[in-house]
């Protein structure tokens, strides 16, 4: 049985779509997670494409023991180096290169002719290859490349060194047939691939990534590229959690292939990476969703009930739901908790543990029970090492009034202000007065959403804002069993986040 290899990229193009900016901390405790579940290969960045790339790439690069943690880079010197220098760390660094090779792109984008492409592509390949050992080379937009071609391409790249060819449906327009047939034609025309891996990475434009996934396997790939929850540009990525269970649950339809996956970890690494970035798992998310196995209808119920397998392709159990409800309370000491932050996939640091302990005995004093989501909600929202912390809130709203925000932020510099603002609602005043307490007069909130992380009346609420400060959007997100605190903590996240001085230390 071959062993394929999967690639995750949620740290870099799952990143990459609109919303789903991490913090450093956030990037290395998902790539901790990412570790545990078992993934082969964690995309961590792109280096040359800012200087909080390269410093989130470093990190996961110092906090990785067995996974190849990779960089991507242009098929360009400059992003090529900068790449390396910041894989220095890493125990197994991998350097992905890419260029594009499509007519649409040679004409419109690079402009270049096809003599060109095959140079650069053994310049930017062999450049890599004299950094380190395990050097991926993609051909952009490969599916809409013309055979012949995309050939040429694959063998100079896999002549300068490259170790791994991967093959992006970049915009993902490709059918299963057709990209199965492509992975076929290269095993058969292109020399030299026999000791170098074939991969996919495939995009949801029409639906098909894991479908298109699935059909590359079967044509031949043995590394696949995807992303936690689907998440990716535009439409998204492969869903990594749908391609592993598609594989278990069909064993030998997509060729004799396994994964080193702990599937028992998708359930939570999903819901981590929910926390991280504030946007939920739509509830028929295959797999992850929290409806993947509920049943309503009265002859389902009796099914499952009589037999899982009438209505149940794979047990809960399998892919990390346990079936219940297991809640921690205000009488819970550290132990317990400990484990289930363990349990959970998550390592703190002992500091980091203490601060949750306080946040998480706060919050049980608050709400009697907590549930994991409330753990995992509490572990990202710590924001310690922040410029700006919220020292005190206070609002005033109703039908008949004019809505009004005091507040009290502190600084680590150890400065305080007080500000006071009105607005269209508590929020609005709340928004004006933390930008003006930190300077951030120029700021405009874009778009404001709330959610509840767990259920009931005393639930935690995750407050997510889209914050404009000139052509730049920023993301952040807090939570409480208060909506109007989170809201104003969501606020100061995106504030720190501005200041940069968010990223602090990784726990």
């Amino acid at each position: 049985m071959d062993r394929l290899i999967l690639f995750d990229t949620t740290l870099r193009d799952g990143e990459q779509a609109p919303g789903f900016s991490m913090r450093l901390p956030d990037k290395v405790r998902m790539a901790r997670a990412l570790e545990r579940l078992g993934v082969d290969v964690i995309e961590a960045g792109f280096p040359a494409a800012s200087a909080d790339d390269r410093r989130a790439v470093r990190a996961v690069a110092d906090h990785i023991e067995r996974a190849v943690v990779c960089g991507l880079a242009r098929c360009v010197p400059a992003d090529i180096d900068a790449a390396a220098q910041a894989l220095q760390s890493a125990a197994r660094p991998r350097l992905h290169v890419f260029l594009a090779t499509s007519a649409i792109h040679r004409q419109h984008k690079l402009k270049m002719a096809k003599e060109q492409i095959l140079a650069l592509t053994r310049e930017g390949v062999a450049r890599a290859r004299s950094h380190v050992d395990d050097v991926e080379f993609s051909p952009e937009d490969a599916s809409r490349t013309e055979r012949g071609f995309l050939g040429e391409v694959v063998q100079a790249a896999v002549e300068a060194g490259a170790t791994t060819i991967n093959i992006p449906d970049t915009v993902g327009y490709a059918t299963p047939t057709e990209f199965e047939s492509l992975f076929a034609w290269l095993l058969a025309h292109v020399p030299g691939l026999d000791g170098v891996t074939l991969s996919a990475h495939c995009h949801d434009d029409l639906g098909l990534a894991v479908s298109n996934s699935l059909a590359a396997v079967r044509g031949g790939a043995r590394q696949v590229e995807c992303t936690i929850n689907g998440i990716g540009e535009r439409a998204g990525n492969c869903a990594l959690e749908e391609l592993v269970m598609a594989l278990r649950t069909r064993p030998g339809q997509f060729g004799d292939v396994s994964t080193r996956i702990d599937s028992t970890c998708l359930v939570s690494t999903s819901r981590l990476l929910s926390s991280i970035t504030g946007v939920s798992v739509p509830p028929n998310k295959a797999i992850v969703g929290k409806n993947a196995f509920a049943h309503e209808a009265g002859i389902h119920q009796h099914g499952v009930l009589a037999h899982a397998s009438t209505y149940e392709i794979m047990r809960p159990e399998q892919v990390g739901f346990d079936g219940q409800r297991l809640v921690l309370g205000k009488h819970s000491g550290r132990h317990a908790l400990r484990q289930r932050v363990h349990s959970l996939g998550q390592e703190l640091e002992e500091a980091a543990f203490e601060r949750l302990f306080a946040a998480f005995k706060d919050l049980a004093d608050r709400k009697g029970e907590v549930l994991d989501d409330d753990i995992l909600a509490l572990i990202v929202g710590d924001r310690q090492g922040c410029a700006w912390s919220l020292s005190r809130l206070q609002t005033s709203a109703g039908t008949d009034r004019v809505s009004t925000a005091t507040v009290c932020v502190q600084h680590r510099d150890g400065s305080a202000v007080d500000e006071a603002a009105t607005g269209d609602g508590p929020i609005d005043a709340t928004f004006r007065a933390m930008t003006r307490a930190t300077g951030y007069h120029d700021t405009q909130l874009d778009d404001y959403n709330v959610r509840s992380v767990t259920w009931g009346e005393d639930a935690l609420g995750q407050v997510t804002v889209s914050v404009r400060r000139g052509d730049a959007v920023v993301r952040g997100s807090a939570v409480s069993t208060d909506v109007i605190e989170a809201s104003a903590n969501a606020i100061l996240d995106v504030i720190n986040r501005l200041e940069g001085t968010a990223a602090g230390g990784a726990s």
